[in-house]
């Protein structure tokens, strides 16, 4: 699933091309995807104006001049694909099409259909469903030492379950939590309980400088995921133990008595550490 360093360079790519267009035509081509698409979508759609782009967490909120926000979430396979308008172009799996007054061309493919569209009122965009039990921003100010460790306090499951815990902190996955665990030197396999205080101060500015790095390189290329103009993300090149079981990290000596990166599985997901460095 993309996660928010993919989520924010494809908002920031349809924020370039498409904030203050029209949507002169607006095409669904089935009633659902993960759940059922709003009534009257493509005649909702056509003719607005669009004047902004927000990403919550994992989801992309695109604000119209109508007073509605479209919320986009690319759900396991889901891409955007964004394009000048050409005749005669279908794209495989492509569910909805969002044409412009200045020829782009907006299409929202899923092979697997667990993404989702919506709309919400723009003052309550807060309020819907899938937004309103999301914890902080990790990047925004509200994210701090202090409020990590008021998350965590008490909790027993281990620190990398509680990252991918949307409650705690919103949109980190598996990818970047076990590249910031390793920035901090902190144990994916520690208790959460733990963490609050010192360790806490750790963590936040490596959750913080991971994410910031992956969305300066563009995001992750990982399967479907490509940016809204074509162009493959490039952080994967940067991963520090993501993906690199059994290979030295950078901070262990080329020696026999290095363990080698490790993988575990969390919860049904795999996690990459060093448990030399790691505690």
């Amino acid at each position: 699933m993309p996660e928010l360093p993919e989520v924010e360079t494809v908002m920031r790519g349809l924020r370039q091309r498409l904030e203050g267009r029209v949507i002169v035509r607006a095409t669904a081509h089935r009633p659902d995807l993960r759940w059922p698409l709003p009534e009257n979508l493509q005649h909702r759609l056509t003719g607005a104006r669009i004047t902004g782009f927000r990403r919550r967490g994992k989801y992309i909120l695109m604000r119209l001049a109508s007073g509605d926000s479209v919320l986009l979430h690319l759900g396991m396979s889901g891409r955007i694909v964004l394009t000048p308008l050409r005749p005669n172009m279908p794209t495989p799996h492509e569910h909805l099409v969002l044409e412009t007054d200045e020829g782009w061309r907006l299409g929202f493919v899923d092979p697997r259909r667990f993404g989702s569209v919506d709309l919400v009122p723009t003052p309550e965009e807060e309020k819907h469903r899938l937004l309103a039990g999301l914890g902080p921003e990790p990047l925004g100010p509200a994210f701090t030492p202090a409020s990590l460790s008021a998350a965590l306090a008490g909790k027993r499951t281990p620190i990398k379950a509680a990252l991918l815990d949307q409650k705690v902190v919103a949109g980190l996955g598996n990818i970047y939590v076990c590249e910031a665990l390793f920035r901090a030197r902190l144990s994916p396999l520690r208790s959460a309980h733990t963490i609050p205080g010192i360790r806490a101060g750790r963590l936040v500015p490596a959750i913080k400088e991971t994410l910031q790095d992956a969305i300066a390189a563009g995001g992750s290329s990982l399967r479907d995921y490509v940016q809204p103009d074509g162009e493959l993300g490039y952080f994967q090149h940067a991963w520090k133990v993501y993906g690199r079981e059994g290979e030295p990290c950078e901070r262990c000596p080329r020696r026999p008595a290095c363990p080698g990166i490790r993988r575990v599985t969390q919860s049904g997901r795999s996690t990459f550490y060093c448990p030399r460095t790691q505690r």
